[in-house]
């Protein structure tokens, strides 16, 4: 089973955040502001497993993405993006939403009464990617991590000992231990939920399906038919996150459409798996242990024949 979040349709609502806390018993977070953005979540941890990112972009951080990261919309075409002034404007923000190019690069004139032209807003729901290939399952001392019937990676927080060893393993930084006893705790895609026919509760309570759940194949294919929707809608820089089978953690459990590269929404863009080269890795000791074995061995013989002489 996996999560397929559509971030073009998010809201910020939080009611995936709200849901996955009534639900699985997580404690609340402060409501204070970080200071940082709107969001005062932060990320994700031991007492958020999700958690929603608001990134909010002014005109300079999109008008470097240049054509390939604006859409097109019916409108009056404006000046040239490509050719925009000292002070970074190629017009007014009154006049123009910088946000809105064609093919071109020609900016869309747009009605400064509906709000447009300063900046956008990129949210999305953030959450574990349940890795094919999870590095915190392979560091667990004690079995508290296990892939269950549904590929996915749940976290037993009574079997846990708080060694710590999975929270740098995990490539996503996903898994966080409580201050007060040092558990880790994450996600487990509501695998109770999940064991009585249920839809985990963030999905459940979504209320612009941005959060989709079912089989890995129905939401692998439903991202491809949504990604080419919005690229046709003009977002060539829309694209799929963590759905490849062939990346660097064997494909992921949760996968994600972005409107900009992973590093604007604070992912990785190249996560790999942090324990992939240890079969490899203790082969080559053995390999040396051997070596080094049969080198003293050498030396013991040749020392012994030496004093018989």
């Amino acid at each position: 089973m996996a999560f397929f979040t559509d971030t073009t349709v998010c809201i910020g609502c939080k009611a995936c955040e709200v849901a996955c806390k009534e639900w699985n018993d997580v404690p609340s977070t402060p409501l204070e502001l970080t200071g940082f953005s709107y969001d005062n979540t932060g990320g994700l941890g031991s007492e958020s497993w999700r958690a929603v990112k608001f990134v909010e972009q002014r005109l300079p951080e999109i008008r470097q993405q240049g054509a390939d990261g604006a859409f097109v919309a019916a409108g009056q075409q404006g000046p040239d993006l490509r050719m925009v002034g000292t002070d970074g404007f190629a017009g007014t923000p009154d006049e123009l939403d910088l946000t809105r190019a064609d093919g071109d690069g020609r900016a869309l004139a747009v009605d400064a009464a509906a709000g447009a032209g300063d900046f956008r807003w990129l949210m999305a729901s953030d959450v574990c990617k349940h890795c094919t290939t999870a590095a915190c399952l392979d560091v667990c001392p004690t079995g508290a991590l296990f892939k269950t019937e549904f590929a996915t990676v749940v976290l037993q927080d009574d079997i846990c000992n708080g060694c710590g060893y999975c929270v740098p393993a995990c490539p996503y930084g996903v898994v966080d231990r409580r201050p007060d006893d040092g558990r880790a705790f994450k996600c487990t895609m509501c695998y109770d939920r999940m064991k009585g026919d249920m839809t985990p509760a963030c999905a459940q309570s979504c209320p612009t399906d941005s959060i989709m759940f079912g089989t890995w194949e129905d939401m692998r294919a439903a991202a491809g038919d949504r990604l080419e929707e919005v690229v046709a809608a003009g977002l060539p820089g829309a694209q799929l996150y963590g759905e490849d089978t062939e990346n660097g953690v064997d494909g992921c459990g949760a996968f994600f459409l972005l409107l900009d590269d992973p590093e604007v929404y604070g992912l990785p863009p190249d996560p790999i798996a942090t324990t992939k080269d240890l079969p490899g890795m203790w082969r080559a000791a053995a390999r040396a242990a051997a070596a080094m074995a049969v080198g003293i061995a050498g030396v013991v013989l040749v020392a012994g024949r030496r004093r018989q002489r």
